[in-house]
């Protein structure tokens, strides 16, 4: 290292150390904490820097001034000792030789928890990063439902590695901001940490997209002006009006953060001279009653902008948060807005879960909702997502983070809290997992809907139901809640389940057909056991779903079952397995060669897609006979099937009208049509992806097309 660098890093540890140092720490803790409790939190810094010594962050510094800044802005938030001893040893049973058994004879077993709960879990060989952090989160997210104060300790950490997010090669750094944007601001917000969350989603911001973040920074500023000038002069003229009304109120301005107005203008596709309301002012009164009468003083003072008033004292937020929300013309033309809340609302809004712990269990009315509502949203994850895959939980997770709600009724007047353009599938989904898995249509407002109509505030949703109805693979495309997508899936998914253990069954039993094995195998145990366990499975319907999902070849399980003096004993001609057309998930048809029934089929086994079927004159229908399986259609095949048509035509005028009337006619019907650029002369070229049930069916078709008499030649792709 050379002497300027270790200069450098020696003047930056000692600027550190002023600020976050142990010292700067203590000071904050003894204007709220009793001194034996400061004096832990000393003994742990203590504690802290010994199993740290050696290490260093990537800025020079030493790394245990990390753990400190962590403590430090959870001491600007109140937050108890043991919190603190936390945060300060947040990163020892990770980094460091420290057990959590040694950890909690040392400072306590709430000490351990929490630190264990923020810690990564150990680095599992075969996963990817990925899958290695969602399954941290997940470690994390449940180490919530037993002490909130985990995820404040998290947030905290994160905030200071954001703050020193410069010193991080750009890879990395763009990863952790990007993570940053999409989950942990979100939590910040759920959670009502108001504070935290704007300072992580522009500290995000900055990182992620530098360019843009300047860009904006520089023209917010160019079009407010002396922004400072304007922030005082709204707060005089309203202070001095409340006065006069007799109401003591707080009045405090700002500047809109960078992210939010970013996030407008992308949002509602506006451009920056069209987004007003760049100023936002907080009026801090005593009462619930001085709200609404602190309203009226605004509007009287600054005209109000007709339909921007929401009620969040009324209709408290999922987080807790309450206030009123009203917009005004304010000096200049500037569109301000103003939040209007009692001094505990503030608390709330600004520290949210947090201001639980800064006061005294009791001493304050509600101070415990927001952890209460932070424990049952939690909690809700788990119930609705716990035996999902790494991966999926934290998808559900993201999902789950809607900062914007709407509020719609029950029939009997109950209020459900929805995501922001929720539909009727996402209400009967909340409401109970029973009601959205037979729901077939919605009222609204006593309007008959369709379940993908989006919901507004206020309106009163009627689901109608119908006893034999299922969940529909199409509701994805629309639905907006978590728990909604999670159930739509699972359903699918256990459909495909069911369907690929019947075929599979069906495949086995075939496979031991050839070999002369009597099916009563798969029924005595003895034979069976050795067969599963190779297969790591641990009964026979998990085997049956490997062989209809493709995982297994069927023929490969059957050759287990011989007696090992047998195991090359020539197979005979395969029997064909027989197509029904209604064994859905499982069975697929191939798009390059759109089977019907009266085609010689074959079968490939796909892992993921069970058997698609080709035609056998399929050119992907070449290749190894082992590779393929038999098939012949059944004689009690029912169902649509798609067939590719081509028509070679005279371009004239009311061809399509033509052609697609004798399609109809026909009793077909046309699910994609191809058209070529009707420049390209005389003689056009189409093709036609229509619904038939056989050949038969098909040839009527192709008759009816050969009538007409623009046609020149009609064939089946």
């Amino acid at each position: 290292m050379s002497v300027i660098q270790r200069l450098s890093n020696a003047i930056r540890t000692q600027r550190v150390e002023r600020a976050f140092g142990i010292d700067a720490l203590c000071r904050v803790l003894e204007t709220y904490l009793p001194d034996k409790q400061v004096a832990e939190v000393r003994r742990a810094a203590e504690f802290a820097t010994s199993v740290h010594e050696g290490q260093h962050r990537t800025s020079g510094e030493p790394y245990v001034y990390h753990p400190l800044a962590v403590a430090r802005t959870l001491a600007e938030m109140r937050l108890d000792h043991t919190t603190l001893i936390a945060a300060i040893l947040h990163d020892v049973i990770e980094d460091t030789g420290v057990s959590k058994e040694s950890l909690a004879l040392e400072f306590g077993a709430d000490v351990a928890e929490l630190v264990d709960g923020v810690s990564k879990v150990t680095r599992v060989e075969g996963r990817t990063r990925a899958e290695q952090q969602a399954e941290s989160f997940r470690k994390l997210l449940l180490a919530m439902t037993k002490d909130l104060r985990v995820i404040l300790i998290k947030l905290a950490d994160r905030l200071h590695n954001m703050r020193t997010l410069a010193h991080v090669a750009p890879e990395k750094r763009h990863r952790i901001a990007r993570e940053t944007l999409e989950i942990y601001a979100p939590i910040a917000q759920r959670l009502g940490i108001y504070s935290m969350r704007t300072e992580l989603e522009d500290l995000a911001f900055a990182a992620l997209y530098p360019k843009r973040y300047a860009v904006l920074q520089q023209a917010v500023s160019a079009q407010l002006g002396d922004a400072k000038k304007v922030i005082r002069e709204v707060e005089q003229r309203l202070s001095v009006a409340l006065r006069e009304e007799g109401i003591g109120a707080g009045v405090v301005g700002r500047q809109k953060n960078i992210y939010s107005i970013y996030q407008k203008m992308r949002r509602k596709k506006l451009k920056l001279l069209k987004v007003m309301d760049l100023l936002g002012f907080r009026v801090i009164v005593s009462k619930v009653d001085d709200c609404y009468r602190a309203l009226g003083v605004v509007h009287h003072v600054y005209k109000p902008v007709p339909q921007q008033f929401d009620d969040y004292i009324a209709n408290p937020k999922s987080n807790g948060y309450q206030s009123l929300h009203t917009a005004c013309i304010g000096p200049g033309g500037h569109k301000i807005e103003v939040q209007i809340r009692t001094r505990d609302m503030h608390h709330v809004a600004e520290s949210g879960i947090a201001a639980h712990w800064q006061y005294k269990q009791g001493a304050r009315d509600g101070a415990g909702a927001p952890q209460a509502r932070a424990h049952e949203w939690v909690a809700g994850l788990f119930n609705d997502f716990g035996g999902a895959s790494p991966m999926d939980f934290i998808e559900h997770v993201k999902i789950d983070l809607f900062p914007d709600e709407v509020y719609v009724f029950t029939p009997k007047g109950e209020i459900r809290r929805l995501p922001k353009g929720a539909t009727p599938v996402d209400f009967a989904y909340a409401v109970h997992s029973e009601l959205g898995d037979h729901c077939v249509a919605a009222r609204v407002d006593g309007v008959l809907e369709p379940l993908n109509t989006v919901l507004h505030n206020g309106q009163t949703v009627e689901i109608i139901t119908a006893r034999h109805a299922r969940p529909n693979a199409a509701w994805l495309n629309f639905v907006k809640t978590a728990k909604a997508r999670s159930a739509i899936r699972n359903y699918l998914r256990q459909q495909h389940e069911d369907e690929a253990v019947r075929l599979g069954r069906r495949l086995l039993e075939i496979a031991l057909r050839e070999l002369s094995i009597p099916s009563s195998v798969l029924k005595d145990e003895q034979r069976l056991a050795p067969v599963l366990a190779a297969h790591h499975f641990t009964d026979v319907e998990e085997l049956y779903a490997a062989i209809g999902s493709g995982q297994r070849l069927a023929a490969l399980v059957a050759r287990q079952f011989l007696p090992k003096e047998q195991t090359d004993a020539p197979q005979g001609k395969p029997a064909p397995l027989a197509i029904e057309g209604t064994e859905g998930l499982a069975l697929d048809y191939a798009r390059c060669c759109h089977p019907l029934p009266g085609d010689d089929i074959r079968g490939h086994v796909s892992v993921g897609r069970g058997i698609v079927v080709h035609r056998i004159e399929c050119k992907h229908a070449k290749g190894r006979p082992q590779d393929w399986v038999p098939l012949a259609w059944s004689e009690k095949v029912q169902g649509d099937f798609l067939a590719e048509v081509r028509i070679k035509a005279h371009n004239k005028r009311g061809l399509l009208a033509r052609i697609t009337t004798e399609i109809s006619n026909a009793e077909s019907s046309i699910e994609n049509v191809q058209m070529p650029d009707r420049a390209g002369g005389e003689i056009v070229e189409m093709r036609f992806v229509i619904t038939v049930k056989n050949r038969i069916h098909l040839a009527r078709v192709l008759r009816r097309l050969r009538r007409i008499e623009w046609i020149e030649r009609v064939w089946r792709a």
